[in-house]
């Protein structure tokens, strides 16, 4: 058995921050990992939501202030949190780039101007989210906040994860991989640590490899993504073993609940058609735990997913309508946003349509707007994944929208931009363009599990807890001392929706909040003791 004063369950970026916080306020501290470490933050983009006037963005000759990044994410967290913890997080945000820097992230100011969901390597600062679209402009003047960690192409996530978890260990944080928590160690109704499945590292040949992969295709191609798991969730089983690990202060981090079968079903809602994305961890066994400890959870429907029409950016100046023919917003929107509103208020259906002058243009972007993934999903849309016709009147046949509602939609768009008042979606005039060139295009924007067109999500709601310590909170809203929850385990700044680089800074901050307060209180608890 062993004993530590912090135990953390999951080293995603919220449980490493955690684990760093409590390392450095001189703690021991361990992290219980179920895979190799970095969970979904080491397969995301790696891009960290920081504003306020960061060094970075500063570095880039950016103007902006906590209260103007309080402003425009007032809006899009709808007081999902209190507004004195989404200020705490606005005037921490300059601060935590700098700690992150500190401890071994790397940023670069390069700012991309065009709208775009993931940068190419010559940006590394960018416009993550709705900064520039209606009516998020009204709130606040718009400013780029999407810091990516420096690395090439979508390996950034990898990248930051790989070099924090590398601090953790320098600084003596201990990491047990290939860990999953079982239940807890109660005494007395009092968690005091936690019974573990673990194995032997050394007698895993080829596991890494196998998992590897498992998670990788999960994401983008789940039937070969759930084989490969499966071997290598036998190969764990035959050499794993039972231990028992007693901490002071638990702190879990452990993920979100897309990947648990169950819980989607039961939750998902309009939601249902996504392709789940992050790793096998989120199965929902943090907020499980969380429940059996006494804690309660939250906005466990809130769900997010993506159907980016940019790159290219040309892709927006076309318009997005439902099965009925009907507009269903700005499509300069981020790709969550836009896709809400499709998933429900248009049946998770929709078609992007543009005109000859639009499909040439973005063909033209390819190559300077895109990275290789973006360019494969590209080159689908270019060759099959579309329809093609000479006339709005056969293209609505071919998709089998109504021809009239299609030409009405495509005429009041039009109308707006050459009469001068813009857009009825009051889409940003950078993109406005009028269709009117045949031949004409349709792409099916639709959600739907398809492998080369997927459309990503994942769960946004978790445990409640105090937003002041992290602590888990009862139903009642009494506090649970001993543990803790952060990033996707819990209910945080991006519980309500989703913009880039959001739940990356939410884990920063939630896990940084959790393992200083836990430190602090078993500090207290000592001094009281006396």
């Amino acid at each position: 058995m062993e004993n530590f004063d912090v135990i953390v369950i999951g080293s995603g970026i919220a449980g490493i921050s955690a684990a760093i916080e409590a390392r450095d306020l001189g703690a021991s501290v361990v992290v219980l990992e179920r895979g190799y470490g970095g969970g979904a933050s080491g397969l995301s983009g790696g891009v960290v939501y920081a504003g306020g006037g960061t060094s970075i963005q500063k570095e880039a000759g950016i103007e902006d202030t906590p209260e103007n990044m309080f402003n425009y994410l007032s809006q899009e967290t709808q007081r999902i949190v209190k507004d004195e913890t989404l200020r705490r997080f606005c005037e921490e945000s300059p601060g935590m780039i700098e700690w992150l820097i500190e401890n071994g992230a790397e940023f670069k100011g390069t700012v991309c101007e065009y709208k775009t969901s993931y940068p190419t390597d010559h940006h590394y600062l960018y416009y993550s989210g709705n900064e520039k679209a209606w009516p998020y402009m009204n709130y606040a003047t718009p400013a780029p906040r999407g810091h990516r960690q420096l690395a090439p192409g979508m390996s950034s996530g990898n990248e930051l994860m790989r070099r924090l978890t590398a601090t953790a260990e320098r600084k003596g944080v201990v990491i047990h991989r290939l860990t999953r928590v079982q239940e807890w160690i109660l005494e007395d109704n009092v968690v005091h640590g936690v019974r573990v499945k673990t194995v032997d590292l050394e007698k895993m040949d080829n596991h890494k490899k196998i998992k590897k992969y498992g998670d990788k295709f999960s994401n983008w191609y789940p039937p070969l993504g759930k084989k490969l798991n499966t071997v290598a969730e036998n190969l764990w089983e035959k050499y794993s073993t039972v231990e028992e690990i007693r901490g002071e202060k638990i702190i879990i981090a452990a993920g979100g609940f897309v990947f648990n079968q169950h819980m989607r079903t039961q939750h998902i809602g309009p939601y249902k058609d996504i392709s789940p994305l992050g790793t096998e961890g989120d199965d929902g066994t943090g907020i499980l735990l969380g429940l059996q400890a006494g804690g309660y959870p939250k906005y466990l429907s809130h769900f997010t997913a993506w159907r980016f029409m940019s790159p290219t950016s040309a892709f927006l100046e076309g318009i997005t309508v439902n099965e009925n023919g009907n507009r269903i917003g700005g499509e300069d929107l981020y790709g969550a946003t836009h896709s809400h509103r499709m998933i429900t208020e248009h049946n998770a259906r929709g078609y992007l349509i543009l005109d000859k002058n639009m499909w040439k243009k973005a063909k033209s972007q390819m190559k300077e707007q895109t990275q290789n993934f973006q360019r494969l999903q590209l080159n689908y849309l270019f060759t099959i994944g579309h329809k093609k016709a000479n006339t709005l009147d056969e293209l609505a046949k071919k998709i089998n929208v109504p021809v009239e509602q299609l030409k009405t939609s495509v005429i009041e768009y039009n109308m707006g931009i050459l009469n001068g008042d813009g857009d009825p979606a009051r889409k940003t005039p950078a993109y406005c363009a009028p269709i009117q060139d045949g031949p004409f295009y349709a792409i099916d924007i639709s959600i739907k599990n398809v492998p080369v067109f997927p459309a990503p999500g994942l769960s946004l709601g978790g445990l409640v807890v105090n937003e002041e310590t992290g602590q888990l909170l009862t139903e009642v809203g009494e506090t649970i001392p001993n543990v803790y929850a952060a990033g996707r385990s819990a209910v945080g700044i991006c519980s309500n929706g989703y913009i880039s680089g959001l739940s990356l800074a939410d884990g920063v901050f939630s896990g940084r909040r959790a393992g200083s307060h836990a430190v602090q209180s078993m500090k207290l608890n000592k001094l009281l003791e006396v």
